[in-house]
């Protein structure tokens, strides 16, 4: 049941060769602990049993799986990479289920849900909001989304080791099977259709979702929030930065729930 509603240059290179993982054996061993690898790049046209295995492994895991040209493996060109590179994740991610489960024990759970965030330092922003905030479940979309990589886990300054983060591949599905769970979904837009975030009753179960920083939240997923909610602003100033955005209306609905509790 729901609870109430509202009416540089080498330094970089060293980073990225950091996040990544390659070779067929290398892949393999790594792809043995679920959770480990948040995406695989495989060279386009590259085949063979191990290689094939490895895609199958991938898919069947739910991880990211891209195929491109071999110099946008992000390794250096002397690397032995016999066709496939994998990115290791700075979070340990859990499976959507866990996550659901866990939400089940709280009172007045706070979830936060991410519409596509791209940019790797915005994600780690909003991250280190959402610990502060008292949002400790995030979910994330699969695709679209910057992946959990050492520059986002830097930003968020360890929150990613907190967090219970999960990737979905399809978000509309997923909404629709939070608001069976009890939660009450809020769109983060800029609009004259939404409410303002202090004029809206968040004390229930909630889970809110913020979009991507240029196009915001998806039309598809839009349609399944139960309500958009806007920050008012000055003047015709109508735009923040998506992780500011996300930090301010965190931080009034743990004001609001911690009101009324």
């Amino acid at each position: 049941m729901r609870g109430p509603g509202p009416g540089g240059g080498k330094q970089q290179s060293q980073e990225v060769d950091q996040e990544r993982i390659w070779g067929l054996n290398a892949v393999q061993e790594a792809l043995r602990s679920p959770g480990n690898i948040e995406e695989i790049l495989v060279v386009k046209g590259k085949g063979g049993p191990k290689i094939q295995a490895i895609i199958e492994t991938a898919r069947r895991q739910g991880v990211r799986l891209r195929f491109v040209e071999r110099n946008r493996l992000g390794v250096a060109p002397s690397c032995r990479h016999q066709g496939v590179v994998a990115r290791q994740t700075q979070a340990t991610l859990v499976p959507l289920e866990r996550l659901l489960a866990s939400l089940e024990e709280q009172s007045s759970p706070r979830l936060l849900v991410l519409d596509s965030i791209q940019d790797p330092r915005n994600l780690g922003s909003i991250l280190r909001s959402a610990l502060a905030a008292g949002f400790g479940s995030v979910i994330l979309t699969r695709d679209r989304s910057a992946p959990l990589s050492g520059t986002v886990a830097r930003t968020s300054a360890g929150a990613v080791t907190h967090l219970q983060i999960a990737q979905v591949g399809n978000l509309r599905d997923t909404l629709a099977l939070l608001k069976e769970r009890g939660l009450w979904i809020y769109g983060a837009v800029v609009g004259s259709e939404a409410g303002s975030i202090y004029e809206t009753d968040c004390t229930g179960p909630v889970a809110l979702v913020i979009g991507s920083e240029g196009k915001g939240i998806r039309p598809l997923v839009r349609k399944e929030c139960d309500h958009l909610i806007t920050i008012p602003m000055a003047g015709d100033f109508d735009s923040l930065n998506a992780s500011v955005a996300a930090g301010i209306i965190m931080f009034e609905i743990k004001r609001q729930q911690e009101g009324a509790g």
